[in-house]
């Protein structure tokens, strides 16, 4: 009997979904070996989330190989792979803190870690910042996460936000669903990057100004028709479906 048959079917849709994920964070190079994580939520009572089995690259990752743990990173269903349970520090803090957050990304990007660096970090210099900056937080950086004692600061910083820098440590995105939180890191990781090769042209950097700001959240919904996740999610799917992935087994 496979693993599909042993949950339900909304189970194994996230179960789907999540492993795309992976594979198209590797697709596009943002991955760092083994070290970064996804989570997202079991539907269902229980306070169940599915993360990647440690050792396992994110190119190999199927909806099978995906681990079941609970809110405190215990594995609850049968597994022949075992998870990093420090990985899961900052994943289950904000699962916790946030009923919204179903989908938790946290990466390692080289452009995502450059800008956590700079001390104004991410700045109004392209039309993509500008949707992050609609809704983001900083992070300090407090060594490796295996303290418990960082959770609620960590929590406090992201507060009702999408988006978090993590200072000298790279970014993080919630959503809703697996295709949101995709969606927000590829904004993030995208307006990182713009400002890096901006900046590295060594001429003066033109701001947008502040009073367009406030237009943004508005303009954002009329572009992606209420719903950027849901848009761009079965193209991606389809990308990998035609790459050969076989991240639905």
């Amino acid at each position: 009997m496979s693993l599909r048959d042993l949950v339900s079917q909304e189970e194994w849709q996230v179960r789907v979904d999540l492993a795309a994920a992976y594979r198209l964070v590797a697709d596009y190079g943002w991955d760092d070996l083994v070290f970064t994580h996804i989570s997202a939520r079991v539907p269902g009572l229980e306070h169940h989330f599915l993360i990647n089995p440690y050792g396992m690259m994110f190119e190999e990752i199927t909806a099978s190989s995906l681990v079941k743990v609970d809110l405190n990173g215990r594995i609850v269903m049968d597994s022949e792979y075992k998870i990093n349970p420090a990985g899961f520090t900052i994943h289950s803090a904000v699962h916790a803190a946030r009923e919204d957050a179903l989908c938790v990304m946290h990466l390692h990007t080289e452009y995502g870690i450059a800008v956590s660096a700079q001390e104004h970090g991410l700045l109004p210099i392209s039309q993509q910042s500008l949707f992050v900056l609609a809704s983001l937080g900083y992070h300090d950086y407090e060594g490796l996460a295996l303290n418990d004692e960082e959770k609620p600061r960590l929590v406090a910083d992201l507060g009702n936000k999408i988006f978090l820098i993590l200072r000298n440590h790279g970014l993080l995105t919630v959503g809703r669903t697996v295709a949101d939180a995709f969606l927000s890191m590829f904004l993030l990781e995208r307006a990182c990057r713009i400002q890096i090769l901006a900046q590295s042209g060594g001429g003066k950097l033109v701001p947008i100004p502040e009073q367009i700001f406030a237009q943004i959240p508005a303009q954002e919904a009329v572009v992606t028709q209420g719903g950027g996740g849901r848009l761009v999610w079965p193209g991606l799917l389809r990308k990998l479906d035609r790459m050969g992935a076989n991240y639905r087994d």
